[in-house]
């Protein structure tokens, strides 16, 4: 575990500040003023450890519904990076795989404070060569991953689990500055969390549209995202059409009120919007609203344990569906599937890290997957995997 206060980040160069759901207003002036990386073997709790060191540098949410005034020459907030493995273990549940990014922490947090002047647009131009991306490399064969589907197909037979979440993961040597690569991936339509993360020897681009979960107008809000159909109008059809997926949404729907409701006041959870269908790239993708009052002195990191990892990205049984994940995915889900946003005095705004890349010193890595049900057929959800990773490699390999 590494931590830096202001003397160990004062010298660091004042780049413009693009991570997820940063204020828009103050994005030109942030300056970094603390920082904080874990990964696994450093032990502790990580939602534990999030919150004790944004209360230590000015962030105090161990009252998440507690008002209080942004500060515009003050610490504005955080950065906040949780992966998937680093959800798992908050919750109790199988870890996974070991990531194939070791480089990347489990857990980073970094604090920004307000600059009197603009920071300077970051641009890379680290490496005079230029952008080189070379071919991408599967952790496992479309067939595997076929087997993969049948192997979920098998324990929701056997009553094991109802519905689980498997994910496969690509990588690619690259030369060149890897952050302006992952800085475009905000740019694909329905980036709702577009931006990066860099740390040393790390950097992670997200183009999610997946809100794992917010502090808005006083309720926690979560908008879990689960069915794929191609962007055209036949499609949409289909997905407003399809059993299949609308069993497959709910499910993770009911899942979701569940994981609020253990941190909620009684009587809160409520369903605000089912099965609506929204687009994020050249496809169309079905998405709910559930959203919650938090129980009085509800703090960051109970909040964390209960919504991580998202369900969406898990299955359900959340646990059990862990289990499965453990047993079935050759590689570690690395920076996907976790959480990337911000979080400041009386905001909460994390997105679920889908559609994400993260680079370490010599490969970009890329993970896409679905949610298996007893009717998912194995070929489909290979393609629709592919469907998934397509644009995010494709912009990745823009010159």
């Amino acid at each position: 575990m590494s931590e830096n206060g202001p003397d160990g980040v004062e010298a660091l160069p004042k780049r413009f500040v693009d991570a997820p759901a940063a204020p828009l207003d103050c994005r030109h002036r942030l300056v970094e003023r603390a920082r904080l990386e874990w990964w696994p073997a450093d032990g502790g709790d990580p939602a534990a450890l999030a919150e004790d060191f944004l209360a230590a540098h000015g962030i105090d949410l161990r009252e998440v519904s507690r008002p209080a005034v942004h500060d515009p020459d003050g610490v504005c907030g955080a950065a906040l990076y949780l992966s998937a493995a680093a959800g798992a273990r908050a919750a109790g549940g199988s870890t996974g795989a070991p990531t194939p990014v070791p480089a990347l922490p489990d857990l980073a947090v970094v604090v920004y404070g307000h600059a009197d002047q603009p920071a300077a647009p970051s641009g890379g131009g680290r490496a005079p060569g230029g952008w080189w991306l070379g071919d991408w490399r599967d952790s496992w064969t479309p067939h595997a991953h076929a087997d993969a589907v049948e192997a979920v197909r098998a324990a929701i037979g056997r009553g094991d689990v109802y519905q689980v979440n498997v994910v496969g993961h690509a990588a690619a040597p690259y030369a060149g500055d890897p952050l302006p690569a992952l800085a475009r991936l905000a740019a694909l339509p329905g980036a709702r969390y577009g931006g990066t993360l860099a740390g040393l020897g790390w950097a992670v681009g997200c183009a999610s549209p997946e809100t794992l979960i917010a502090l808005e107008d006083g309720r926690l809000v979560t908008r879990p995202i689960k069915g794929t159909r191609p962007a055209t109008g036949a499609g949409r059809r289909e997905l407003l059409a399809s059993a299949k997926e609308r069993a497959e949404h709910v499910m993770i729907v009911d899942l979701e009120r569940n994981d609020l409701a253990r941190v909620a006041r009684t009587g809160s959870v409520r369903v605000d919007e089912l099965f609506a269908v929204r687009r994020w790239c050249d496809l169309w993708q079905a998405e709910s609203t559930v959203s919650a009052a938090p129980a009085d002195g509800l703090g960051l990191a109970a909040l964390l344990r209960a919504v991580c990892p998202g369900g969406s990205v898990t299955g359900a049984p959340k646990l059990a569906a862990l289990d499965r994940i453990a047993a079935l995915e050759p590689v570690g889900r690395g920076a996907s599937m976790g959480a990337l946003g911000w979080v400041g005095p009386g905001r909460i705004d994390l997105g679920l890290t889908i559609r994400t890349a993260a680079a370490d010193a010599e490969r970009l890595h890329v993970w896409a997957g679905g949610g298996i049900t007893w009717g998912s057929d194995p070929a489909a959800e290979v393609a629709e995997a592919a469907a998934k990773a397509a644009p995010v490699r494709a912009l990745l390999a823009a010159a």
